[in-house]
C-alpha cells in the first residue's frame, strides 16, 4: 500500500549542530502517528520539515506520491495546529475560523458552510461570535482545531497542541482529538514529549532519541516488545535488571539471569537460548507483571521500602537483596507493610529481554 506523506532520507543540520540525522519515515493515509520523544530528539523539527516551515539540509518529502520538499508550506495541502492556538485576538471565533478558507478565496457560501460544520464538528457552535479573550484554554484550542479542519487538509500536523492544558482539560481533549480524527478520517502527525498521551492517542508511535528514530510501533509493540534501553525506560514505568546468563538451566531448559541477587527464568523463546555463561543482558520487568509471593518462594526477594497510593493501584517500591530497587504495582485488595520480606514472581513470557 502506498503511503500518505514519507519522509526519505531527511535530514536537517545548523552547522555542526545535527538537529536530525537521515531519516525515512512512511505515514498510511488516515493514520495517527505520533512523533514521541525527550526535548531535543529532532521531532519537531521533523514535523516542521514535512510542515515546510524548515528547508531540510538533505532529503525529500512526498505526500501522495508527489515530491513536495521545496513547496512553500501554503501549497501543500497540509493543515498545522500548534501549542499557542495562534488565534487572532481582533477576531471573533468564527472569522478566526474563516479566515485561512478566505485566504484560499472559496465563495461565501463555501465559507459559511465550512465554518457551520467546523464549529459543530469541535463543539463550539455556540460561542462563534465570541472573541478569544472571552473563551478558556481548552475552548480556544477547539477554535485552532476547527480552523485547520475548515478546510479539510488530508494531512493535519499537531505540534504539542495540549501542551499549556491541565491534565484533567488535556485528558477531555485528546478524547476530542480522537473523535476528529475517526470523523474526519485525515492523516495525523502529531508532536508530544508525553508518553502517555502517546499511548492513549496513536495508531503507531515514532520513538526518536538523539536527532534520530530509536522505535516505530504500535503503542502495544513500544510498551511490550521495547527494541532498545531507551524505548524500555522512556515509555511506561520500568524495571530493568541487569545480570549475567548463568551456566546452568532451569527444570525447563530455560536460560536462567543471576540479577537482583535472584535466579530469574527466561522466556525459551528469549534470543539468548544459547547465548554464553557470563554474557550481560537487561531485562525489562513492567511493574504490572510480578506478584508477591513468600520469601524465598520467588524469582528474586527483596524488603519494602516504600508504598504509594494511587487510587485504583498502589504501588510498592521494593529494596532487593542486592541493593537494587524494584517497583511492583499491586491490587488495592492486598495489604502490604513497609518492613515486609516478600518474593516476587511473574510470567517470564510478559518480560523482555535486551542487550547490555
Amino acid at each position: 500500500m502506498s503511503s500518505k506523506l514519507e519522509a526519505i532520507g531527511i535530514a536537517k543540520r545548523y552547522g555542526d549542530a545535527v538537529a536530525l540525522e537521515p531519516t525515512d519515515l512512511a505515514v498510511q493515509a488516515g493514520e495517527f502517528l505520533t512523533l514521541l520523544g525527550p526535548s531535543g530528539s529532532g521531532k519537531t523539527t521533523l514535523l516542521q520539515m514535512i510542515s515546510g516551515l524548515v528547508a531540510p539540509s538533505a532529503g525529500r518529502i512526498e505526500i501522495d506520491g508527489r515530491d513536495v520538499t521545496h513547496v512553500e508550506p501554503g501549497k501543500r495541502g497540509i493543515g498545522m495546529v500548534f501549542q499557542s492556538y495562534a488565534l487572532f485576538p481582533h477576531m471573533s471565533v468564527w472569522d478566526n475560523v474563516a479566515y485561512g478558507l478566505r485566504m484560499r478565496r472559496k465563495s461565501r457560501d463555501e465559507v459559511r458552510g465550512a465554518v457551520d460544520d467546523a464549529l459543530a464538528m469541535v463543539r463550539m457552535t455556540e460561542y462563534a461570535k465570541r472573541f478569544p479573550k472571552e473563551l478558556s484554554g481548552g475552548q480556544q484550542q477547539r477554535i485552532a482545531l476547527a480552523r485547520c479542519f475548515a478546510y479539510r487538509p488530508s494531512v493535519i500536523l499537531l505540534d504539542e497542541p495540549l501542551g499549556a492544558l491541565d491534565k484533567k482539560l488535556r485528558e477531555h481533549m485528546q478524547s476530542e482529538i480522537r473523535r476528529l480524527h475517526k470523523e474526519l478520517g485525515a492523516t495525523f502527525v502529531y508532536v508530544t514529549h508525553d508518553q502517555d498521551e502517546a499511548l492513549t492517542l496513536s495508531d503507531r508511535i515514532c520513538l526518536m532519541n538523539q536527532a534520530r528514530i530509536e522505535q516505530v510501533g504500535t503503542p502495544a509493540d513500544l510498551y511490550d516488545r521495547p527494541a532498545t534501553r531507551f524505548a524500555a525506560g522512556f515509555i511506561g514505568h520500568s524495571n530493568l535488571l541487569e545480570g549475567a546468563l548463568d551456566d546452568t538451566r532451569g527444570a525447563s531448559g530455560e536460560a536462567i539471569l543471576l540479577a537482583a541477587g535472584g535466579r530469574i527464568p527466561l522466556p525459551m523463546n528469549a534470543s539468548v537460548a544459547s547465548g554464553a555463561a557470563g554474557t550481560r543482558h537487561t531485562l525489562l520487568v513492567r511493574p504490572e507483571a510480578p506478584r508477591l509471593v513468600e520469601p524465598e518462594r520467588g524469582f528474586v526477594d527483596g524488603t519494602i521500602a516504600d508504598i504509594v497510593f494511587f487510587g485504583s493501584d498502589t504501588r510498592v517500591q521494593l529494596a532487593m537483596n542486592d541493593g537494587s530497587e524494584l517497583t511492583v504495582r499491586c491490587e488495592r485488595s492486598l495489604s502490604p507493610r513497609i518492613g515486609d520480606k516478600v518474593g516476587l514472581v511473574w510470567d517470564p513470557y510478559r518480560t523482555t529481554l535486551l542487550q547490555a
